[in-house]
């Protein structure tokens, strides 16, 4: 998967096909191999089989829709992913030190997203933080906000959420030698300063739990 993501307007795409899911398949693919600015929708559609005239029915507008639907799918498969790994934290501390490690394993593994800093670096810089910022952490909130509820109010959650997905892709991309975030024991070590700030200390508004929920 990719987190590469630019601004959209809906968070809730509709579903893909399967012809859809094979064309962006190769665009993923095809960008991995020659960078996203030198693909052509010829490429995408001798790699994918699917003839150029049916792609541009899919996608109207051609490139910039295409890869517009790639970067939500790759976004929406990254979250899912997250909550997966996060769904059973039985404290608000576990899900958001879980959360951090599994973002930042995610993000580090990523094959696609290394070729991408590597070949492209300014177009993927941009995504992850002053064009597709946003959207990650909108994208974050609504997986993170639900599951955090037991332990908090929504209002609070987003403010921690906002900070450590802020935190997680600072220091995905310049990684210092005194935290691995990828390590659950040091990053709670690391982040347990930085959630009990997060979390109220010193606010005008400190958490409130909402217990309603459990």
């Amino acid at each position: 998967m990719c987190l590469i993501v630019s601004h959209v307007t809906s968070d809730t795409p509709a579903p893909l096909s399967a012809i859809e899911q094979r064309v962006l398949d190769a665009a993923l693919e095809c960008s991995a191999r020659w960078g996203f600015a030198r693909v052509t929708i010829d490429d995408i559609a001798r790699s994918s089989g699917v003839s150029r005239a049916s792609i541009y029915r899919f996608f109207p507008g051609g490139k910039e829709v295409l890869f517009e639907s790639l970067r939500v799918r790759e976004l929406e498969a990254f979250f899912t992913e997250l909550r997966t790994e996060v769904a059973a934290s039985e404290s608000l501390e576990d899900l958001m030190v879980r959360s951090v490690v599994t973002a930042t394993r995610c993000l580090r593994n990523d094959a696609h997203l290394a070729t991408m800093l590597a070949s492209e670096p300014g177009e993927a810089l941009g995504q992850l933080t002053v064009d597709g910022l946003p959207r990650i952490i909108r994208m974050a909130s609504m997986t993170l906000i639900p599951l955090a509820r037991p332990f908090m109010a929504p209002r609070d959650a987003s403010r921690v959420i906002d900070l450590l997905a802020r935190l997680t892709i600072s220091y995905f991309l310049a990684p210092s030698e005194d935290v691995d975030l990828t390590d659950e024991a040091d990053a709670r070590r690391f982040l347990a300063p930085v959630l009990a700030v997060a979390a109220g200390a010193g606010s005008e508004h400190p958490i409130t739990p909402d217990r309603s929920s459990r």
